[in-house]
């Protein structure tokens, strides 16, 4: 009986320490904090293209949608639409900061096309 308890409590403990790195390691969690703290973050599954695509960024989100489409030799993300979640946090962002964000996209997508949409779009059309 001594050693089932044993066995139990010594799983239990491995369990609890595989939940708490789990946690540490949830790229989610680390978005949510770069959110918070106004850092950058770029949180993406790549592997899937169905799933969308978030940045943090001077304390902005923004999300990205990507649609797939053939290159030359491939099927390729083809096209990203990129937006804001909140507009007021776009506040003291310039041109640069913009052009900065898809420079770091295009490291992931390089066939992409950058589309943003409003209020981005008119600002990077100026």
């Amino acid at each position: 009986m001594a050693l089932i308890i044993r066995i139990i409590v010594i799983l239990v403990v491995i369990y609890i320490f595989y939940k708490i790195v789990r946690y540490l390691t949830d790229p989610k969690r680390k978005l949510d904090e770069a959110y918070e703290k106004g850092q950058y973050y770029f949180y993406d599954d790549v592997k899937n293209v169905r799933k969308n695509f978030f940045i943090s960024y001077k304390g902005a989100l923004f999300e990205g949608e990507k649609y797939l489409g053939t290159t030359e030799n491939a099927f390729e993300v083809v096209s990203i639409f990129v937006w804001v979640h909140d507009t007021g946090k776009l506040q003291g962002l310039a041109k640069e900061d913009f052009y900065n964000l898809e420079k770091e996209i295009l490291l992931n997508y390089p066939n992409a096309k950058i589309n943003w949409k409003n209020p981005i779009e008119q600002l990077m059309k100026e």
